[in-house]
């Protein structure tokens, strides 16, 4: 009996072992765009790739034949959602985008998901989906004008006609 679970054990982790090697990059990708954090220094990202990791091992062998890939990038996709407010300061050209903004574009341009699942795994209706969508990427196109300052303040650049 102690060998068939061991051999069944090993399996599992052989198993999860190809699966992280063949998934975990894309996965810390998709992370990284998620917390809009420099791909070499990526700490939450890579805490959001971990918890997703982990809580995919454990559910391994349950329900069977469903996509562990999805499994995990719902787990982060998730988790990021409801962590809050993010502590650090988001970088790069993401950075102008509120936190489900980014979770909507990442998950629909990035991860190819359709309107309808997005929607599905998020909890919203499909067309908030779509306007979520269609406004963060009209953000990332065509940025808002940056701050610059005068006289030690912040002041906006106003754009000339």
């Amino acid at each position: 009996m102690r060998d068939r679970r061991g051999l069944r054990d090993a399996r599992r982790a052989q198993e999860f072992g190809g699966f992280v090697a063949g998934a975990a990059g894309r996965l810390l990708h998709t992370a990284t765009l998620l917390t809009a954090e420099a791909p070499d220094a990526n700490p939450r990202a890579r805490r959001l790739l971990t918890r997703a990791l982990a809580h995919t091992y454990a559910h391994w062998d349950h329900p069977p034949g469903e996509d562990p890939y999805d499994r995990a990038r719902e787990h982060l996709a998730t988790h990021f959602a409801h962590a809050g407010r993010q502590r650090s300061r988001p970088h790069g050209p993401l950075a102008a985008l509120s936190p489900r903004e980014r979770l909507v574009l990442v998950l629909r341009l990035y991860e190819g998901l359709a309107d309808e699942q997005t929607a599905a795994l998020l909890g919203l209706p499909a067309e908030r989906v779509r306007e979520l969508c269609d406004r963060a990427t009209a953000t990332v196109l065509h940025p808002p004008p940056k701050a610059v300052t005068r006289a030690g303040g912040p002041l906006l650049r106003r754009l000339q006609p």
